[in-house]
């Protein structure tokens, strides 16, 4: 299949481009830049130049492919709100563009949307539409695409890690940096989810290759690992001290980790690797948070 793949060279797209191609698919890439085009004839893509902001060519994009895999966000979270209303529309411009049940958009959406309670896991067959959080957006828009006819399924993400990046935990740990201490809320006991970008990347191609209309596909690895646990690995590869904050205190010294750092966000993938195959063989969060800190060290 020939694919146009947003976000093609960011952290998870750039670990899509490669798991395509092995698989035989043509890439057509979403490039923001010169040297983004560049990246992507180096990685053996076809690049496309626009970005999410331009929705005639996103749509343009997608005309030409077969299906799409939608990765590309603004994570800006002083704007959280408004960026997911702009996903929103991102995602409606791509399936404009992809009329009939046999071309696929893949949309990324986040852990939270599969859960129903604040105290359980979120699970695949899960969905809130009425949910506060504004990152159901990207969900309801490939709502109203699958009731028009559009084949969405979605992939939502834990925390996407490798020695380089994990997710918001990278933000966990530039804040340790800044205020010298390394920060739980509470007990610390609310659980975070997490799966490897290599894995990550092979659910994208699954989901594409395998998954159904309408259905939603968890990247989740770990499904429960405590935020305390991930407080002490952090503060212990930076040598700092590991302290409790209670709620009051996270509102006013995390910023924008405030609105996560002492939320549940446990995730299942039960039902992602029994329709997929989907089988994780990444190394860990902890693993990786360790494994960049002490490179970090010693440089």
């Amino acid at each position: 299949m020939r694919i146009f793949l947003t976000g093609a060279t960011g952290f998870i797209g750039s670990a899509i481009v490669p798991e395509l191609l092995r698989a035989g698919h043509q890439v057509l890439g979403l490039a923001r830049s010169e040297a983004g085009e560049q990246r992507l004839r180096n990685a053996g893509a076809e690049p496309h130049r626009g970005d999410i902001a331009d929705l005639d060519s996103l749509r343009q994009g997608a005309g030409q492919c077969d299906g799409v895999i939608h990765t590309a966000f603004d994570h800006d979270f002083s704007r959280f709100a408004e960026n997911c209303r702009k996903d929103a529309r991102v995602i409606e411009a791509l399936g404009q563009a992809l009329t009939g049940p046999d071309r696929p958009l893949i949309i990324t959406s986040a852990m939270p949307m599969g859960m129903l309670t604040s105290d359980r896991p979120a699970r695949e067959d899960q969905f809130d539409p009425a949910s506060p959080n504004p990152r159901v957006a990207s969900e309801q828009a490939g709502e109203r695409l699958l009731q028009a006819g559009v084949n969405v399924r979605v992939v939502r993400l834990s925390q996407i890690h490798d020695t380089v990046r994990q997710g918001l935990v990278s933000d966990v740990v530039a804040l340790a940096r800044r205020t010298g201490v390394s920060a739980y809320v509470g007990g610390g006991l609310n659980n975070w989810s997490a799966a490897h970008v290599g894995d990550a990347a092979r659910l994208y191609r699954l989901a594409l290759e395998k998954g159904q209309a309408g259905r939603r596909y968890h990247a989740t690895a770990e499904n429960a690992l405590p935020f305390r646990q991930i407080a002490a690995t952090v503060g212990r590869g930076l040598s700092l001290p590991v302290v409790s904050l209670s709620p009051d205190e996270a509102a006013q010294s995390l910023g924008h980790l405030a609105a996560f750092a002492g939320k549940e966000m446990s995730a299942s993938s039960d039902i992602t690797r029994r329709e997929l195959d989907w089988s994780p063989t990444g190394p860990g969060l902890i693993a990786d948070i360790e494994a960049m800190l002490a490179r970090e060290s010693r440089s």
